[in-house]
């Protein structure tokens, strides 16, 4: 990950073309886009709403053209996504291959990625649009479903990607190897792959370490170990990191929350740094451990 200051040298307008994304299947989001939309339109700057997004003003007219991801890729200067983490994180995969940056304004719970609140959305737009930011750079993972020594499946995550036992009540074995080294056979609900970004995430609630984003490391965190000694550990971020599932046991894979898979006995997962990383922009005043402080309520007064 990287981080640089944005500039504003000259009269030109750094990101002359904008895209909206928002929550997807939100009715209620609509109302938030039209209103960004028309303040960019007011300030001269062409807009281009995500399709799923454009969707949930229904039947109403809209005077802005609509595109599907993969076309808004290649419209946009920078995506503007409206609504929780969740959101920025299925942004985040779909425009990172066209390195398009991205500005998060919350409007979910927690809002780690998305860093604007809603309040302060038009004031802090105005001043990242006009080159008034700092630019971060952060890592996405690639997971490949290996069956047969075929690639089935491969998919990023910014988050994390996430094996575990499923629907089902018994827990599962796997056996885990790290640049080729046999690290441990393991038997529990599964275990957690997550990136830096990915550590304030599920791999928290699972009592994994909080990894500031400029660390290059893959934090590993078992779900649930038999082996009560088995412990999150992080490794360095250009590891290979392949788990096999043992024989008799079925799991289930997803990447950031989505794209659920099945794996099956015999198959391998195989895990690394993605080459591609995710662009955000940020108001040029933002601090991570501010961010913090403020999501994980760090500064709240004993009682």
């Amino acid at each position: 990950m990287s981080i640089a200051f944005g500039y504003n040298g000259d009269m030109t307008v750094p990101f002359p073309v904008v895209g909206l994304a928002g929550k997807v299947r939100s009715g209620e989001i609509w109302g938030e886009i039209e209103a960004v939309a028309q303040w960019l339109t007011q300030r001269g700057f062409s807009v281009v709403i995500e399709s799923s997004s454009a969707n949930a003003a229904g039947a109403s007219p809209m005077p802005w053209p609509a595109a599907p991801f993969p076309r808004l890729a290649d419209m946009v200067d920078v995506a503007i996504v409206l609504g929780g983490d969740g959101t920025m994180l299925h942004a985040a995969q779909q425009l990172v291959e066209a390195d398009v940056p991205l500005i998060g304004v919350n409007l979910g719970r927690v809002g780690f990625l998305t860093d604007i609140p809603r309040a302060q959305a038009f004031s802090q737009l105005a001043a990242i649009l006009s080159g008034e930011y700092l630019e971060e750079r952060r890592s996405l993972l690639t997971g490949q479903l290996v069956r047969s020594g075929q690639i089935m499946v491969e998919h990023h995550a910014l988050n994390d990607i996430v094996l575990n036992k499923g629907p089902r009540g018994q827990m599962i074995e796997f056996a885990l190897t790290i640049d080729n080294r046999f690290v441990y056979a393991q038997r529990s609900d599964g275990i957690i792959f997550s990136t830096p970004t990915g550590s304030t995430a599920y791999a928290l609630s699972a009592n994994g370490p909080i990894v500031h984003p400029q660390v290059p490391g893959i934090v590993l965190v078992p779900l649930c170990p038999h082996t009560l000694t088995a412990r999150p550990i992080t490794v360095p971020d250009t590891s290979v990191i392949e788990l096999a599932l043992y024989p008799g046991f079925v799991a289930d894979l997803y990447f950031d929350g989505h794209e659920r898979l099945e794996m099956l006995p015999g198959d391998a997962l195989v895990i690394r740094r993605a080459n591609q990383q995710a662009r955000f922009l940020h108001p040029r005043d933002y601090d991570y451990f501010a961010m913090l402080r403020e999501k994980l309520h760090w500064s709240a007064s004993p009682r």
